[in-house]
């Protein structure tokens, strides 16, 4: 292993090319490495499986800046606009940027609102959006192709996003135009900064008109929700349903895409599920290690002094949660943790997170991918992907997906 020196910090790519080299390239370099994130912004990045695990799980780590990161609202960030994208991640107030007591009981009153019972009640409306997008694609003349993200991938988790939110058509157009450039972290400080002020002002109306007239929703659930005398505040609650829609939309579009795909490239697996010899359930697991929709969580900090393998990480440093870099660990997924196989034992991945950080959406995402992906390969069993395209990410360090994957449905 080579000793990483202190001039040695390897920059993260803003728009997340060459994903697999940038891991590689990291592992060689140590357990934990010291990297520099878009802007400047210094952070350390777990390499191993291990290692990133038990950080999620550490009491010393938050993830709340304005109580642990010294430079959060600094002027040394104000001085770079290309930094400005951490105001996206982490100036929001919601169980994701809270630590504690304060995490305790954000997730203490979220959790009510994501039961299994609700999942359960959210698959007629599944099956009935993926049913009618696939009706669309059937209008498709042979031989002409199709952008997969678009028709397919994309709004079929925000068709069920907007009705578990109670979200009304003209409700449904303006949240998602708020939220299309929120994982791009490409885009100008302008942007940026108007991307979290859109999706506030949608999302507090939205608020405003259900704490009118209540619906059977997750909306109005959370208005309701309260833990004794304690309840969401109205910026917690606006920023909760910012979480909800980034984590629950953006990462589904990510795993239907990415699992396609791979399927695709992977003939003779994809020959093996549709034969039912690998169940489903396998593709989605496999999809989740290998290209998780999430690739880096920006980001978590020490509240004291954490030594982790052979590096000090000190107190108020920043730490990347490195889902797809941990994904191709070969220490814990064995020699070939870089190639695709549906065949591989499921289920570990920390895609989701884990412990009292595993993301409570989860269930509900993986039933959309369960829906989707087996009744997309029954209505065009000669889908294939059009030859010699680019594959071109979407443009972020985030989020892992493809920009606009190109298939013929008919062959």
């Amino acid at each position: 292993m080579a000793v990483q020196s202190v001039h040695d910090v390897p920059r993260i790519d803003p728009a997340g090319r060459g994903i697999a080299a940038e891991a590689a390239r990291l592992r060689e370099l140590g357990d934990v490495v010291a990297v520099e994130l878009p802007g400047g912004i210094r952070a350390w990045a777990p390499t191993r499986h291990r290692v990133l695990k038990d950080l999620i799980n550490n009491p010393l780590v938050s993830k709340d800046p304005r109580l642990h990161w010294p430079l959060w609202n600094s002027e040394w960030i104000a001085e770079r606009p290309e930094a400005h994208w951490i105001y996206t991640w982490c100036g929001v107030r919601n169980m994701f940027t809270s630590y504690g007591v304060d995490h305790r009981r954000l997730r203490t009153l979220i959790a009510p609102a994501f039961t299994s019972r609700r999942t359960r009640a959210m698959q007629p409306v599944i099956s009935r959006i993926t049913d009618e997008l696939l009706r669309g694609l059937r209008d498709v003349p042979a031989g002409e192709s199709v952008d997969l993200r678009k028709r397919f991938a994309y709004p079929l988790p925000m068709g069920v996003i907007c009705e578990l939110f109670g979200l009304n058509e003209d409700e449904r157009h303006t949240v998602a135009g708020a939220l299309e450039k929120v994982m791009d972290t490409t885009v100008s400080p302008e942007v940026a900064g108007q991307v979290l002020e859109n999706a506030r002002t949608a999302l507090g109306a939205l608020v405003a008109r259900k704490r009118v007239s209540p619906g059977n929703d997750l909306t109005s659930d959370l208005i309701e929700a309260r833990d004794g005398s304690d309840r969401l505040d109205e910026g917690e609650l606006v920023d909760t349903l910012i979480l909800v829609l980034t984590a629950g939309h953006e990462t589904t579009v990510n795993l239907i895409g990415n699992a396609v795909v791979a399927l695709l490239e992977h003939p003779d697996q994809l020959a093996a599920v549709l034969a039912g010899d690998v169940p489903w359930e396998n593709v989605i697991e496999e999809t989740l290690r290998w290209a998780p929709s999430i690739t880096s969580l920006p980001v978590r900090f020490a509240t004291e002094t954490i030594e982790v393998a052979d590096v000090t990480i000190e107190r108020g440093d920043a730490i990347l949660a490195t889902f797809g870099i941990v994904g191709w660990d070969p220490d814990y997924h064995g020699e070939q943790a870089g190639e695709f196989n549906v065949r591989r034992a499921p289920g570990k991945h920390l895609a989701f997170g884990h412990g009292v950080h595993r993301c409570l959406g989860a269930p509900l995402a993986q039933a959309e991918a369960l829906t989707a992906l087996p009744a997309l390969f029954a209505a065009f069993p000669n889908i294939a992907l059009v030859p010699g395209q680019s594959m071109e990410r979407y443009p972020s360090f985030i989020a892992h997906g493809h920009k606009a994957p190109l298939v013929w449905l008919r062959g």
